[in-house]
């Protein structure tokens, strides 16, 4: 459960140094507590049975979505007062801005449900999905809280970027002055996975639990989705979405193909654990390709 300290030396900085008048500060707190919470009662009932069995799978994920679904309302109240906007920056294509949503049901409060619904599974999803995938990759020591590192690192030059007037002209993005404040959100996300880092390299002399891990992968898509960046996350956090697709691969290939198997183990670094690699080369090597993924992220604002 040392996640709680990664919570607490995040969110301290944010309420000392961030413009707290703006609600896409609380907004990220929120998801950072909220998920870590659910996380927290996962580990809490793994150390009170002294067995790993904490939450069950159908609970965990019903705690998740609820969440998703709650921070999905409340951008869609902020849109109600102009300050949010649900179009989605397409890396490539800076004329191409899909809502989400469907225009036609949106002007009769009859079909309005069904016009923001697509947006709310949308935002649920990416949320829990990225929870959950920091989630299953914090399998080694330093693994990943060294890709936090990289992802949130990558998170604070965009949430700078697009709330700079100068730097949002010039990268052709939305500007959004509200995004600057997530800059020290970012920051200090940054900050104290490095320096629960030091501690958990390996050999780890401390882990972050659940409660770290859904902390850190919700506020990650959350923050993502506040400054319009959900399609980069792909790459900015590509190596955690590869390890939750290697499960999901393994899981289905084994129900389907009535027991037989993609990979050696699943998450992917099992798999590369079972061909023979050390653990100090998983790490290294998945550290360069998170690298190498969040780097091609950031080009992409140019290259539009």
């Amino acid at each position: 459960m040392g996640g709680v300290l990664i919570i607490i030396s995040i969110v301290i900085p944010t309420l000392l140094w961030a413009d707290l008048r703006y609600p896409y500060v609380w907004i990220a707190v929120a998801a950072l507590l909220g998920y870590g919470w659910i996380g927290f009662l996962d580990d809490y009932a793994k150390i009170a049975r002294r067995r790993n069995l904490g939450l069950s799978g159908k609970r965990k994920l019903a705690y998740q979505f609820g969440m998703g679904f709650a921070f999905a309302g409340i951008l869609l109240i902020m849109r109600a007062y102009g300050e949010f906007s649900t179009a989605m920056n397409i890396p490539f294509l800076k004329q191409y801005q899909p809502t989400m949503m469907i225009q036609s049901f949106l002007s009769s409060p009859w079909t309005y449900v069904l016009g923001v619904a697509p947006f709310c599974v949308f935002v649920a999803l990416v949320v829990v999905f990225s929870s959950n995938a920091v989630n299953l990759t914090d399998g080694l020591d330093g693994l990943a809280i060294g890709l936090m590192v990289i992802a949130s690192g990558a998170l604070t030059i965009l949430t700078y970027a697009g709330g700079h007037a100068q730097l949002a002209e010039y990268l052709q993005l939305a500007r959004n002055p509200h995004t600057s404040e997530l800059t020290v959100f970012c920051g200090s996300m940054t900050g104290a996975s490095l320096g629960f880092l030091w501690y958990n390299a390996h050999p780890a002399e401390i882990f972050m639990g659940d409660v770290g891990s859904l902390g850190l992968g919700g506020a990650m898509a959350v923050v993502a989705v506040l400054i319009k960046q959900e399609v980069l996350l792909l790459f900015i956090g590509g190596i955690f979405i590869l390890e939750a697709v290697s499960v999901i691969l393994q899981v289905g290939s084994y129900k389907l193909r009535h027991g037989k198997r993609i990979f050696k183990m699943a998450p992917l670094h099992h798999h590369f654990e079972a061909l023979g690699w050390t653990e100090s080369k998983i790490i290294a090597r998945f550290w360069i390709a998170g690298l190498v993924l969040a780097l091609f992220a950031l080009t992409t604002l140019k290259l539009r």
